[in-house]
């Protein structure tokens, strides 16, 4: 893919301070976001421009970029790392995995700044990446756009079904999951199964692994009336019993993991369809 930005480049914009905070400013790093053609990045900016005084937990817009015009860009605050990163590395403590639970969302969406000494291993965690926030009542939402990475996203976001509050839910479940097994281990993740992006039944994978430890798909997601879900969900429930129940999975094999709420939040049931038109 060629660079939108060349190491060179001079962008040009505006800040605006009061006159009373007028200050020499050091150099300092920050992250530069372009996209071409596309209405997430001005989404994005909106959102934050909205939202970002009124919580620590939003990677802030520090300002638009005017000049150049194309490719469109936006300035962010620069954070050390991501929380995918970091549990990857080394997995997260309880009292960590309970400071990462406040912005939760996708893990490579959580930025982090590492803290100092043993005592905090993060000093910062901020949600970024807010381009695909939209209202559920929104045309993106009702025609059940694809949003996230395959095995983070819920069953009904999958399906191209209409998604709203219950999948924000249950990607925070699933990161949570994430969090607590720690090393690069995700439930849903198909390449446990030697299985790549971009290969052929991906997302088919993914969906029988949800249903492995969370099954049997419920029928009601029949009331949706799509031939192509339905057909994927008889075929998937048809393949026997679970496996492994996660209801079953103990402390024994997961110590710390927060059951009740977990289980609250993990499940197959569908979101009600949409009203009919009038």
């Amino acid at each position: 893919m060629a660079r939108l930005l060349s190491t060179d480049a001079v962008l040009l914009g505006q800040l605006h301070k009061p006159a009373n905070e007028g200050a020499v400013y050091l150099a300092r790093n920050l992250s530069v976001k372009s996209i071409r053609g596309h209405w997430r990045l001005r989404n994005e900016a909106d959102i934050l421009k909205r939202y970002q005084s009124e919580t620590r937990f939003l990677r802030p817009l520090v300002d638009d970029i005017h000049d150049p015009a194309d490719p469109p860009s936006i300035v962010l605050c620069y954070l050390d790392s991501d929380m995918l990163t970091e549990s990857n590395k080394k997995r997260l403590s309880r009292p960590e995995t309970k400071q990462a639970g406040s912005p939760m969302s996708k893990l490579d969406n959580i930025f982090i700044n590492h803290g100092q000494g043993d005592d905090q291993r993060f000093s910062d965690i901020q949600l970024g990446d807010c381009g695909g926030v939209v209202s559920q009542d929104s045309s993106f939402a009702k025609e059940g756009h694809f949003i996230g990475a395959a095995f983070t996203r819920s069953p009904e976001a999958t399906f191209q079904l209409p998604w709203g509050t219950a999948t924000d839910i249950w990607s925070f479940g699933a990161a949570m999951l994430s969090l607590v097994f720690g090393g690069g281990y995700h439930l849903f993740n198909p390449k446990i199964e030697k299985v790549e992006p971009g290969s052929d039944g991906y997302e088919f994978i993914v969906l029988k692994r949800m249903h492995r430890f969370l099954g049997p798909y419920p029928q009601s997601y029949k009331d949706f009336k799509d031939e192509n879900t339905i057909t994927i969900i008889n075929s998937i429930n048809a393949q026997g019993p679970l496996a492994m129940p996660f209801h079953r999975v103990g402390r024994r094999e997961v110590p710390k993991l927060p059951w009740n709420f977990l289980l609250k939040i993990m499940k197959l049931d569908s979101p009600p369809p949409p009203p009919p038109p009038r």
